[in-house]
């Protein structure tokens, strides 16, 4: 979503903000701003679309002073202009926002009866206004403690003072807000990633809290406006993560780091020596476990659905899925022997760290799959398994989807294994297939040329859908969800056996539809599928890893993955339609890794 970076130094900002906003930009955005402090004078610069414009704004006319916020927007209230973009700034107050604020249109009629002028479409500006307000009465940390109680929904704020240009404060509740420190200069950030070039110490804001910082100096204060002390992090320092070497963009490069990610990931829990998973520390012994609920939201949803079929095929437990904007909102059943399962690729997901937060206010234990282990999520979790994917840029998630799977295998392995519902022979096997999967996901990336072929049979189409039975339906569901992402095609996932109660009538001659038929039980059941959709003239692209000669004359295309396990074809199954998508977008010459409308980090509800 949007992200927030502030900076309080000894030396003029302006390089340093621009530098931030640019490791911001995988976040997804449409306008970028910065105002610095100067003379007592709030130097506000603004545009629509790229930092790259913003920059050359700088360029042309230079920013000084030493203290400042920037910002790059995500629209939710207002088009993408220069008008709504941030900062919001009045005579006396600057403010940068993440989130949305609820109550803006009840709170700016009563701004408005008391002679207020909008400048902008925006919910944020009734902060910058409600502020303005209160500095005529109260100094600037009273002033904001005051504004944020009239505020309802979620913000995380970047705030500077005409008066005051010695300090910045912030501000949370809902969306995430970090602090870096390092000499003569201390900084804001909506995100770690974007302070790691300036520093490797940083702290992050809980909900309610508010911080000041100068460039000596940072203060918290809890929802109380009680001071208070916040641990500082050392967070891992990652080399030449902007960086997209040989490839177009980062989505191609994360696509081919799989194998190796997949070979750090799966290390990470693979005790070599004993040929066992060294997962400890369940919050909830697994013998006891009644039942798990897994939760996520768009890709991180669909490795929940995959891992519910490898956890009833491998355990005896009760599975349930759930979509975290919808568990949030439901009249929920809490049982202290279920284990209550998040996932998301940045541990900052709005509606699944909101279930989460309703899983801890009912006493019930929870374990977070996330990227980011310093995030939100992983923090307000019992226990954390971190999928070792390294930082991914491109908006759609790709080599952290296939971490997830692999961590989620991993638990549902060992679960299983500690229940007594696998066979120790069985397990060891499904241990000696996990090591191979790197090297399987390898041979499949080889195949790209013949997935470039298959691309440019999209070009034309109208639309595709996607099929596919048992554990390939959720992986139905992520090819469709990457292809409408990246080349704003329509696509759908279905069961294939589900064709006949509604989606043949979408079948016309020449539709592309792409059916997953992995070696296993559902095979012959999703060929006759297949075959009602080449009755009806749809396109076949055939995606399996049966060595059978099953790819016949009426298939336009057949792609052959490895086979490794029945039960790790989702994850080698996945990586075709990785690439199926990305090829179809660089045909269309999309932005691969910022896709219109869409951000990497989705911090509002």
């Amino acid at each position: 979503m949007c992200g927030i970076i502030g900076i309080a130094s000894s030396k003029p900002v302006s390089i340093n903000i621009i530098n931030s906003l640019k490791k911001l930009e995988y976040r997804g955005y449409d306008s970028a701003g910065i105002a610095t402090l100067e003379n007592n004078f709030i130097n506000e610069k603004k545009c629509s679309g790229r930092v790259d414009e913003l920059e050359k704004i700088l360029f042309k006319s230079p920013s000084d002073g030493n203290i400042g916020i920037g910002h790059v927007r995500w629209a939710t209230h207002g088009v993408p202009n220069i008008a709504n973009a941030h900062p919001h700034s009045s005579e006396s107050v600057s403010v940068v926002h993440n989130g949305i604020i609820e109550n803006s249109d009840d709170l700016k009629k009563e701004l408005e009866a008391k002679g207020a002028i909008f400048k902008s479409d925006t919910d944020t500006e009734v902060i910058t206004l409600l502020i303005t307000e209160e500095l005529k009465k109260s100094q600037p940390l009273k002033s904001v403690f005051k504004t944020i109680k009239k505020l309802k929904g979620s913000f995380a704020l970047g705030i500077i003072f005409k008066d005051f240009s010695d300090f910045i404060i912030g501000a949370r509740r809902g969306s995430p807000l970090a602090v870096g420190y390092s000499s003569k200069e201390n900084y804001l950030g909506s995100d770690s990633y974007a302070l790691k070039s300036m520093t490797n110490k940083i702290s992050y804001l809980d909900d309610g809290e508010l911080c000041v910082l100068s460039k000596d100096n940072v203060s918290f204060y809890d929802s109380n406006e009680k001071k208070i002390n916040k641990k500082i992090h050392t967070v891992s320092d990652e080399k030449n993560i902007s960086d997209k070497g040989d490839f177009k963009n980062f989505m191609s490069k994360e696509i081919f780091e799989q194998p190796l990610t997949a070979k750090n990931c799966i290390s990470e829990y693979l005790d070599s020596l004993k040929k066992d998973i060294n997962i400890i520390n369940f919050p909830l012994d697994p013998r006891n476990i009644k039942k798990i609920i897994l939760i996520g939201c768009g890709t991180a949803f669909h490795s929940c659905l995959v891992a519910k079929y490898w956890l009833e095929e491998l355990t005896s437990l009760d599975i349930e899925i759930d979509i975290a904007s919808e568990f949030r909102y439901r009249k929920l059943k809490f049982d202290s022997d279920n284990l209550y399962i998040f996932v998301s690729q940045s541990g900052e997901t709005a509606d699944t760290a909101a279930a989460l937060d309703i899983c801890k206010k009912n006493n019930v234990k929870t374990c977070s799959i996330v990227n980011v282990i310093e995030s939100t999520i992983a923090r307000n979790s019992d226990w954390v398994l971190p999928i070792h994917a390294g930082p991914e840029i491109g908006v759609a998630s790709t080599k952290a989807f296939i971490g997830q799977l692999i961590v989620l295998y991993i638990l549902s392995l060992k679960i299983s294994f500690l229940r007594g519902d696998l066979d120790k022979k069985i397990y060891n096997q499904k241990i000696k297939n996990l090591e191979n999967l790197s090297n399987s996901i390898k041979k499949t990336l080889a195949l790209e040329s013949n997935i470039q072929l298959m691309a440019k049979e999209f070009l034309n189409a109208r639309g595709s859908m996607f099929l596919g039975r048992g554990s390939s339906f959720p992986i139905a569901l992520e090819g469709a969800l990457k292809l409408k992402e990246l080349s704003y095609l329509h696509a759908e996932g279905y069961p294939a056996g589900e064709m006949k109660h509604g989606p043949l009538a979408l079948i016309e001659e020449g539709l592309p539809v792409i059916v997953i038929a992995p070696k296993d039980k559902y095979f012959e059941k999703t060929l006759s599928n297949m075959q009602e959709v080449i009755a009806r003239g749809g396109k076949i692209f055939f995606i399996t890893d049966n060595k059978k000669d099953s790819i016949s004359e009426n298939i336009r295309f057949g792609i052959r993955v490895p086979y490794l396990d029945s039960l790790l074809s989702p994850i080698l199954l996945a990586v075709p339609l990785q690439l199926l998508a990305y090829h179809v977008a660089l045909l269309k010459n999309c932005d691969i890794d910022k896709p219109r409308n869409l951000a990497k980090s989705v911090t509002v509800e």
